[in-house]
């Protein structure tokens, strides 16, 4: 079982709440192709509200590090160090592909989801040959108030907008997860919603500046399973249900 202290709802990580969506959570694995661009987007997003990264407006919106100091997060420091020792900059596109190009992201992702108490690490053999890492539920709290809040916010509309909980959405759209927390129906009658989230229209200005920051980021994730797909003839979705 994991030693970490448990992990309280609003404690949730982007990257760790992304990854969340991704799992199943009895089987523990990872229900979407290519989840590695949005997690890449994700950390890229929480960095923006981090204020440790900024899109140069003046140098053709390139990615500038403002602070690469350690955030005691391995997942941020490795994608701070890749970016701050970086020969050349580049815009938030390209750090998709780069950061989601981290050897072992989504492993190193849902190795903080174990730190935390949420999932734990099981080793499974496949053809007794390879060995396969799932990891599965074993406090289901901080996903249940994360999909909740997410439904809260897309179907109830309130007034008052967690920007976090609107970056998810946006990111969870991007990733092509939303189907993992809403029906056909519900996805198809929302729709003007989601978008509204999506491109920050109801947020301060703040949350809404680093969802259009994030928009580029975004919308290569969703694409990537795409281009993917098309380079290797794959036929594999997005996502998938459990």
């Amino acid at each position: 079982m994991p030693t970490g202290t448990p992990t309280t709802e609003s404690q949730l990580k982007l990257y760790e709440a992304l990854m969340l969506l991704a799992l199943c959570e009895e089987k523990g694995t990872m229900n979407a192709a290519y989840i590695n661009y949005g997690v890449a987007a994700a950390i890229l997003a929480e960095l923006l509200l981090m204020k440790r990264i900024e899109v140069d407006a003046e140098n053709k919106d390139k990615v500038r590090v403002l602070d690469d100091t350690p955030t005691g997060d391995q997942v941020f420091d490795e994608a701070l160090q890749k970016m701050a020792t970086a020969k050349r900059r580049g815009k938030l596109k390209d750090w998709v592909m780069r950061v989601g190009a981290i050897p072992k992201l989504k492993h190193k992702v849902a190795q903080a989801l174990v730190a935390d108490g949420i999932v734990e690490l099981e080793e499974k053999k496949v053809l007794w040959l390879f060995t396969k890492r799932v990891y599965p539920e074993v406090n289901p709290a901080p996903e249940q108030h994360l999909r909740s809040e997410m439904r809260r916010l897309i179907l109830d509309r309130p007034l008052e907008i967690d920007p976090r909980i609107a970056v998810i959405v946006s990111l969870a759209k991007g990733a092509r997860l939303l189907p993992q927390v809403f029906s056909k129906e519900e996805l198809k009658a929302n729709k003007e919603r989601i978008e509204q989230v999506v491109n920050g229209e109801l947020l301060g200005k703040t949350a809404k500046d680093v969802i259009a920051a994030v928009e580029v980021a975004v919308m290569m994730a969703a694409i990537m399973p795409a281009i993917m797909a098309a380079s290797t003839s794959a036929a594999t979705s997005a996502s998938t249900s459990c």
